[in-house]
């Protein structure tokens, strides 16, 4: 195994057009006319949609045989579960559907288990979107329907009527709406540096939550600030002859030299080096210089998430000044996004740099040691990308099966708000609010939109439960 750099893909030149604010609203106008918002109500799909299962299956192709019945036993908990897995299918089912002209940075899995808090590099608790791995240009509206879906489903897996779990939804959008219009008369540098108070938003939970609920929020929120390469290290490691190693739980962490199948262990150290410095390199020089500071120590591979399980994921152990100074960083893989195939190829030659450049471009804060890397591997000369981040970072995210209807709207809210600043950093945020307009159209649509698609996510989460009860596929369940 060994690391190589790769010089990024040679972007075509193109000249950046500066219309007036006339001319962005006029755009976004127009394209409410080639695409009334009614239509995105609708949910169109093609005679011949392709199997959901197969989908799934051929996703799996390209990932740890061993691994990937842990994803569909994760995705076989709930139709939550399974939507949370889901981002191909329904990548493919938007493509076949109406869309706008108008496109932003997606995040292209923007569930709301995909929302959470973590520090930034100010030491300050952030709320904001956290996983990026689909990320790439294409509809900003598929973002907004991938949500509102979100909403719907978890609100009927928590036992909401439908009134409840259409008030939820619609409230994501309206602040979606209301936040893009706020944004599109904002200054520029505003919108760069625009973000979510968590502060601010704790009590205006206080004013709609029960106590319990409240208490639980402030639990998290404590919870998040503890949840650092110290705690991880206290977690995930243990003493062996002296040294410290990261702890063996197959198969949901496994140590490299578990994996490593007659590689010598010397042969082995010095290629996770030179993947380790390839990566390095991509940081910008004070991180840089702040990670050298640091010697590896131990390397395992974790299975993480639901949609991700499979992927190649790794933690390595790092030490600083000494046994108390713990630096824990996660190695993962990165594939094309599941949008390419609709919206286009990435620019961005590493599928690892995509990712990074995605999050830098959608994140108000990102986390200081974000960079990329590519892996050759194997007799073949397989190349993978990965990219690297901090393991833990003050991360917390909301316990959404616990939700009652008047929490989970503000939580739609907070998200909802997120999703908009993410798109009008990088999308024509003038344009996108024309289109919105000041009434409720748009939410409308959504809501009936979503309703029609959490049925279908339900009959697909079947279909897998039914693959996995004929034998097609095999399942892990309680993993």
């Amino acid at each position: 195994m060994s690391a190589v750099t790769t010089p990024p893909r040679r972007r075509p030149r193109r000249q950046t057009k500066h219309l007036t604010t006339a001319e962005r609203v006029a755009a976004g106008r127009s394209a409410r006319k080639e695409m009334p918002r009614f239509r995105h109500g609708v949910l169109e799909l093609p005679s011949d949609r392709p199997d959901p299962v197969a989908l799934l299956e051929r996703q799996a192709e390209s990932r740890v045989p061993e691994l990937v019945p842990i994803r569909y036993g994760r995705m076989l908990v709930s139709p939550f579960t399974f939507y949370r897995g889901a981002a191909a299918i329904m990548a493919s089912d938007l493509a076949a559907g109406p869309r706008t002209s108008l496109r932003a940075q997606l995040c292209g899995d923007a569930h709301l288990s995909n929302f959470g808090v973590f520090g930034s590099p100010e030491r300050r608790l952030v709320f904001d979107i956290n996983d990026f791995d689909e990320t790439l240009p294409g509809p900003w509206e598929w973002d907004v329907k991938r949500l509102a879906v979100s909403l719907e489903v978890a609100g009927r897996d928590n036992g909401m009527g439908a009134a409840d779990r259409r008030e939820v939804v619609r409230r994501g959008v309206l602040e979606y709406r209301t936040a893009m219009r706020t944004f599109a008369g904002m200054r520029n540098l505003d919108v760069w540096y625009a973000s979510l108070d968590v502060a601010s938003r704790v009590a205006e939970l206080r004013a709609v939550a029960t106590r319990k609920q409240v208490r639980r929020t402030e639990q998290t929120l404590a919870k998040a600030r503890t949840r650092d390469s110290m705690h991880a290290f206290a977690k995930l490691t243990h003493v062996v002859d002296g040294d410290r190693r990261i702890i063996s739980d197959p198969p949901l962490i496994e140590p490299i030299e578990d994996l490593a199948q007659g590689v010598e262990a010397d042969d082995l150290a010095e290629a996770v080096h030179d993947v380790l410095r390839a990566y390095r390199r991509t940081l910008e020089s004070d991180r840089r210089y702040l990670l050298e500071r640091y010697r590896l120590v131990h390397v395992a591979r974790k299975v993480v998430g639901v949609g991700s399980v499979g992927t190649r994921a790794w933690i390595a152990l790092m030490l600083g000044r000494d046994s108390d100074d713990p630096l824990f960083l996660q190695i993962k893989e990165a594939q094309p996004s599941v949008l390419e195939e609709h919206v286009g190829r990435s620019v961005h030659g590493n599928c690892g740099e995509r990712v990074v450049s995605g999050q830098r471009l959608m994140q108000a804060a990102s986390d200081i040691f974000l960079g990329w890397t590519r892996v050759t591997a194997g007799a073949d000369g397989t190349r993978r990308d990965f990219y690297g981040r901090q393991l833990k970072d003050w991360k917390g995210s909301a316990t959404i099966e616990t939700m009652e209807p008047k929490a989970m709207a503000l939580y739609a809210g907070l998200c909802g708000w997120t999703l908009a600043r993410a798109h009008a950093r990088s999308g024509d945020r003038v344009a996108i609010a024309a289109y919105l307009g000041g009434g409720n159209a748009f939410d409308r649509a959504i809501c009936d939109f979503a309703d029609a698609y959490a049925d279908l996510n339900e009959r697909d989460y079947s279909a897998l439960a039914a693959a996995v009860d004929s034998g097609r596929i095999a399942a892990a369940k309680g993993l």
